[in-house]
Order: structure tokens, then C-alpha cells, then sequence
């Protein structure tokens, strides 16, 4: 009785001294992409999800000595199985294809087990993995799934190969044989335990921050080429790159994937360690609204104060969570064939990057429309900086855009 009472009395004292349990590890998200469902052309058949083992490539931001892997059901209608994964650091671009690096294949594992049940709608985070990661290193993911999901999530702009192959071979070097495909399927973010310090910034967007028109493989959309430029800069090293850009997305209105509102919670405020935002979205809403047929001057009004209006719910949704919001302005798109902007849409354009650009809204304003634009007819993309459609940059414009944030705003 005497010693519990000492025991008891010991720990009374640490209560007192304010001794605390060891902190528990801090996440920051070093990749993420966002989810969508995917097109009937980019969606796989039944047949081939089926006892199949699908490895994806994903390019890291950051890096670290332990990471978790987010698998996503959002757009699932029943609940997805995946019976078996592994990750690995893979070899890296087009020649590496399906090949992993000896050595650093892991299972990974859900509350212990090493397959999840993840319910419709929802996401899941696996088990912390024990495998160093570089920063701008590649891993690949491999999920067997028994049954093809009833409802595919997807993100189909990966600009990355992705490999399809019947069976369970998850842990596998190489995938004979194997089936390739240009998008992401039930896979969502990967964060790294890190650093008090470390922190990530979220590029929120359309196709030009989802990448259309940069190489397949080669990692140079303009959020790639920033985190170069972020992990060549001690001071920012630590600051991970979240790509949560979608090719068609509008600002307000569904299309290619769900309107910036509507996927905001999920793409920005859920991300792991996520203290800035650039927000680049817009030219789809500007482009659709006359593309099929005219329209009145006060729908034109109207669409520009809509937009206005859901940029300030963004901003203030972002601030409550402690989130920096900069504003990036609407490239030019006069010379494009697809939304044959007149006069009209360019003042439209115009209206809205004066708001972004005025004083009192974002936190920072970056200037991309002042960058890309051709200054012998402002309204058109740069020819040097422009894809060939008239509406997305190359990648040698994607590298200016890049290089044009300013490395200060995430210090």
C-alpha cells in the first residue's frame, strides 16, 4: 500500500510540473491532386479494375524519412476494397515506366491491417511508412483491387503514366505486360512528417495549373517548376506544393470536376499543413459564358460580380483558417479558337484581374496576365509563351510563370 501510494504520489508531482506526452507527429502534404469523376473516355472499363493492380507515379514535393498515403472513394457510390498496397520509390520518368528502385519496396498498411474498406464518398489515410524520400523524388503507389469501384475517382489531367496489370502484384519490380494509362485513379495526397517549419501551399486552378500542354512525365507544370525554385532556396525548402488544378473547372459552375466553392473544404482546407493559397481561376467561366451564343450586358455584369463574389468567400473562408490567399490574374485568351472571346469577354477579363490586382482584396497579387501576355496585342498570349491553342501556356511559359512568384511570399 505504501509504495502505490508513492507511485501515486510521484505522478501527482509530474501532473503538477506539467510533464506532457511525447507530441505527436506533425503532417504536411508534400503531393496531392483533386478528384473528380472522370469522363467516359477517361474512365477505365469495369473489366480492367477488376483482380487488378493499378501502380501509379507521383512526384513529391518535399521529403522526409516517414509518409502516409491518402486513398480517395469521394465520388464512389458504394463502399471501394482495396485488399493490397505497396509504395515504393520509383525509377523515374518515361524510361523508368513501371520499375521500382531494389530495396525500398513497403507495404503499406490501414490501422494495421493490409487492406481497407473505404465507404462511399469518403477518404482514407494509410499507416505511416518508414521509407526516405528526397525532396522532387518519385514513388509508386500499387493498389490490387478485387472488384472494379462503383464509381471511379479519378483525376484524368495526371500528365503522368499510370500501369494496369490483372492480378495481385503489388509488390512486384516491374509490371510485364502491363496496360498504361495517362491519369489517376482512388489516390489523393501523400504527406510527410516534418518540421515545426515545414508548411504547403495549395495552387488552386483550372487547366493551366492542372498542366494542359506540359510534357507527360516531365514534371513542368508551373506548381512542379515552383517547387524546384521553393527546395533551391534553403529558407524555403520545407514548404511542400499541393496541385489541386482541374482542366475545364469554373468558379462557379460544375463541369469538369466540382466548382471552386464546392470543392474548396476538401482541396484547401483539409490539406495537411496548407498555410498559402494561390488562386488561378476564372478564364473557363469568362469563355463559357458566350461560347454556345451571345448573351445580354447585364449577364456579362452579372457573371463578373458572381465571380467577384465567390473570390471574397474564398478569401474569407481561407483567413478564418488561418490561410494566406494570393491572387493570381486571368491570363489572356484572345487568340483562342475554342472560346473566340470579342470585345465583350476581354472587358469582362479586364474587370475581374482589376479586382484581383486592387488593393484591400488578396494578400499578395501575382501578375500573370501582366507576364503572358504579347505586348504587341495584349489580349493574345505571348507566341513564345503560348502551347498553340491560344488559351494554355508551353512549358517554356509555365517555366515563366514559376519563376515570377515572388519566393518572398512564402517565408
Amino acid at each position: 500500500m505504501k509504495k502505490i501510494r508513492l507511485i501515486g504520489l510521484a505522478c501527482a508531482t509530474l501532473a503538477l510540473l506539467g510533464a506532457s506526452p511525447p507530441p505527436a507527429e506533425r503532417w504536411v502534404g508534400s503531393w496531392a491532386t483533386s478528384q473528380q469523376i472522370p469522363e467516359p473516355r477517361n474512365a477505365l472499363p469495369d473489366a480492367a479494375l477488376t483482380d487488378a493492380t493499378l501502380r501509379q507515379m507521383v512526384r513529391l514535393s518535399t521529403g522526409g524519412n516517414r509518409f502516409r498515403i491518402l486513398m480517395s472513394n469521394a465520388f464512389g457510390t458504394e463502399p471501394l476494397r482495396i485488399d493490397a498496397a505497396h509504395v515504393a520509390r520509383a525509377v523515374g520518368g518515361a524510361a523508368g515506366g513501371a520499375g521500382v528502385m531494389p530495396g525500398t519496396d513497403r507495404a503499406l498498411t490501414f490501422d494495421g491491417e493490409a487492406g481497407v474498406l473505404i465507404p462511399a464518398g469518403a477518404s482514407y489515410w494509410s499507416d505511416p511508412v518508414a521509407l526516405p524520400v528526397p525532396a522532387l523524388s518519385s514513388i509508386a503507389i500499387s493498389l490490387h483491387l478485387p472488384t472494379a469501384p462503383k464509381g471511379q475517382t479519378s483525376h484524368p489531367g495526371s500528365r503522368a503514366t499510370s500501369y494496369v496489370v490483372p492480378g495481385n502484384h503489388v509488390g512486384d519490380a516491374a509490371l510485364q505486360g502491363a496496360q498504361t494509362v495517362e491519369h489517376w485513379f482512388q489516390i489523393a495526397g501523400v504527406a510527410v512528417a516534418a518540421s515545426p517549419s515545414a508548411r504547403a501551399v495549395v495552387t488552386l486552378g483550372d487547366s493551366i495549373t492542372d498542366g494542359h500542354g506540359a510534357t507527360t512525365d516531365g514534371n513542368d507544370r508551373w506548381p512542379d517548376l515552383l517547387a524546384n525554385r521553393l527546395q533551391a532556396n534553403p529558407a524555403t525548402a520545407t514548404v511542400g506544393v499541393l496541385n489541386h488544378g482541374i482542366g475545364g473547372n469554373r468558379v462557379l459552375a460544375d463541369g469538369l470536376g466540382p466548382n471552386m466553392l464546392a470543392r474548396f473544404d476538401r482541396d484547401v482546407l483539409a490539406q495537411p499543413g496548407v498555410r498559402y493559397l494561390i488562386v488561378l481561376e476564372g478564364i473557363n467561366d469568362l469563355g463559357t459564358l458566350t461560347r454556345e451564343a451571345p448573351v445580354s450586358v447585364e449577364d456579362h455584369a452579372a457573371l463578373v460580380a458572381r465571380m467577384i463574389g465567390a473570390y471574397r468567400q474564398v478569401i474569407a473562408r481561407a483567413h478564418a483558417a488561418g490561410i494566406k490567399v494570393y491572387g493570381a490574374t486571368i491570363l489572356p485568351d484572345g487568340g483562342s479558337g475554342y472560346y473566340h472571346p470579342d470585345a465583350q469577354n476581354e472587358a469582362d477579363r479586364a474587370a475581374v484581374n482589376a479586382w484581383i490586382r486592387a488593393p484591400g482584396h488578396f494578400d499578395a497579387v501575382i501578375d500573370f496576365d501582366a507576364l503572358m501576355r504579347d505586348p504587341a496585342a495584349p489580349t493574345r498570349l505571348r507566341r513564345d509563351y503560348d502551347s498553340g491553342d491560344g488559351l494554355h501556356p508551353s512549358p517554356v511559359g509555365y517555366r515563366a510563370m514559376a519563376g515570377a512568384i515572388p519566393l518572398g511570399l512564402f517565408r
